[in-house]
């Protein structure tokens, strides 16, 4: 077959593969083209998850008619005008791909006006086939109709998920920006009801409220706007009590472009290691400002991918602020006992209620419908107070007194606390203590995990173990930590090995954390253990040292605290 050039139409379709790959696209492309025209209201309609049609309206600057046909043209932006400006892009577009590259695969039909001008202009597309500008009498700013997308390339149409996931990926990406962009009016209709909104009135957290709901925004942690000479950080992050099953929570902004970044995810995880269980992660809404000449955001057509020129500094001061809001921010929680007794007579039941929603609000009138009392206010975060031991209940759970009430706690969870970091402190050192076996054991693993072990034998060293290959799936293990004498050497190793299946590829980092908790869990007091007072001091002691108290490293509290006042008041000693 001889070699030819492409037809127009064809390398159109090619090209616009690269940056249309869904509907969500189309809205994300058309959203930011709203953004830098300046517009303070953005509506986006759907139809069948943007299938049969996707509209973007806003009242931005509009494009004037005699650009019109250029506006549709690829490489055609007012964005650049040299290769130097590409160093330092201030804009969410500049690549000039968008508008011809949605209409080069769907019906494409642009309705804009801008001001000062005596009436709107239209224009239509059609799988790269532009029709000559109307007029039309329309208000300022511009809507962008996008109709059969991927009519003309059945393959891609094909590959579409559901309309239920098409409609979801939608509403993400309204939604990211309408959290990064509180000033603006958002409002997503989608089979003809309105699913999204906001007011536009610059309040973030209302924002959240509207995408996550009211409680988990009442609890969603501000960080300190921290601004260093070359990053600014700011956003929400949720506190240890509020997390999901995946990263699909954490969403960046740099230079209000939303992006997809590896490292900014490793920074929050790595902030919030030790404070949440294994497996779960949290809500972060995280905002950079970095000078434009600092960041290279030409990396990708679809502009989600960028590149710092520090990296380290980056990651750094993101995890940095996001640690020290989270350990001078999150504090024990607190019980709340239900104020109205029963007609027994008895105290309705006590349960555990999130520390930074008790502080953001201190109390809830009676009468209202679902209110409580918040009985005392949130114990302040960062280190303990002086506890005395009291006693133990159940075998399994602490009571101290302290200066400001009652606390309960779990001795289980204390202990492993109190072990995590001790032996991340040693590793940090490169002085994990160890112990030899009297006689070296061989273990046969199965295939994946022998393959797996294999790769991790450097993690495990630093942990304090030494093992080494023997044979094809068989490993023999020589040393193990002194935390994990008490149990059974090959029922230690097969413990943190099977922590290498959760995530073949994790960081180094968080795959030894990982490790070093489940290490941890092995080793520490369980309940049912008797102690006696002086043990109880001690692990109580040993707990007011550590820099994470209030969690174990999988992120279960390791107290409760009820406070003088709260006692009082049941009592009735206060009303």
């Amino acid at each position: 077959m001889p070699i030819r050039i492409l037809p127009k139409e064809v390398a159109s379709a090619i090209a616009a593969g690269e940056v249309v790959a869904r509907p969500a696209s189309v809205v994300k492309e058309l959203i930011e083209n709203a953004l830098d025209a300046g517009a303070s209201r953005i509506e986006i309609s759907v139809k069948r998850g943007g299938r049969e049609l996707v509209e973007v309206a806003d009242d931005g600057i509009g494009i004037p008619a005699a650009e019109l046909p250029l506006a549709v043209a690829r490489f055609a932006t007012s964005k650049l005008r040299t290769t130097d400006d590409l160093h330092a892009i201030s804009t969410l577009g500049f690549r000039g791909e968008a508008l011809s590259s949605i209409g080069a695969v769907s019906k494409l039909e642009l309705v804009t006006k801008v001001e000062g001008e005596p009436h709107g202009s239209r224009l239509v597309m059609e799988g790269g086939r532009i029709s000559e500008t109307q007029p039309i009498g329309v208000p300022q700013g511009t809507v962008v109709r996008v109709r059969d997308l991927f009519f003309n390339v059945p393959a891609r149409k094909e590959f579409l998920k559901s309309e239920t996931t098409e409609r979801r990926r939608i509403s993400e990406q309204v939604t990211r920006y309408a959290i990064a962009y509180p000033e603006i009016r958002f409002r997503l209709t989608q089979r003809g009801r309105l699913t999204f909104q906001s007011s536009g009135n610059g309040d973030r957290r209302e924002v959240l409220a509207a995408v996550f709901g009211v409680d988990a925004a009442r609890q969603m942690i501000s960080l300190p706007a921290a601004e260093g000479p070359q990053v600014k950080v700011e956003g929400f992050i949720s506190p240890p009590s509020i997390h999901r099953g995946s990263r699909r929570g954490l969403t960046f902004f740099v230079n209000g472009r939303w992006v997809k970044d590896a490292s900014l995810s490793a920074a929050v995880l790595q902030a919030y290691h030790g404070l949440l269980m294994v497996g779960r992660y949290p809500l972060a809404i995280i905002l950079l400002n970095i000078p434009p000449e600092e960041v290279d955001v030409n990396v990708h057509p679809t502009k989600a991918e960028v590149r710092f020129r520090q990296p380290e500094v980056v990651f750094s001061i993101t995890q940095r602020v996001i640690r020290a809001t989270l350990l001078g921010q999150a504090p024990s929680p607190v019980v709340d006992f239900d104020s109205r007794w029963s007609a027994g007579g008895r105290m309705g039941k006590p349960s555990v209620i999130n520390p930074d929603w008790a502080l953001a609000h201190p109390t809830i009138e009676e009468g209202q419908p679902g209110s409580r009392q918040v009985l005392q206010p949130a114990l302040p975060g960062g280190a303990l107070p002086l506890l005395r031991a009291v006693g133990q209940v159940g075998a399994a759970y602490l009571v101290a007194e302290g200066p400001d009430g009652l606390y309960l706690i779990d001795q289980h969870a204390a202990h492993e606390r109190v072990l995590f970091e001790a032996l991340m402190a040693a590793h940090d050192q490169g002085a994990v203590e160890s112990q030899a076996l009297l006689e070296p054991i061989t273990i046969e693993f199965t295939p994946a995990e022998a393959s797996l072990l294999e790769q991790n034998l450097e993690v495990l060293e630093r942990l304090g173990f030494d093992v080494e290959p023997f044979g094809k799936r068989a490993f023999r293990l020589r040393r193990l930590p002194v935390l994990l004498v008490r149990i059974a050497p090959e029922q230690a190793l097969r413990a943190v090995v099977g922590d290498f299946e959760e995530d073949e590829t994790p960081l180094s980092s968080e795959l030894e954390a990982r490790l070093a908790a489940r290490v941890c869990k092995r080793a520490s007091i369980k309940a049912g253990q008797v102690l006696s007072l002086a043990e109880q001091q001690q692990l109580l002691r040993d707990l007011e040292r550590c820099k994470s108290p209030r969690t174990c490293p999988h992120g279960r509290p390791t107290m409760i605290h009820l406070s003088v006042d709260a006692l009082e008041r049941q009592f009735g000693r206060r009303g």
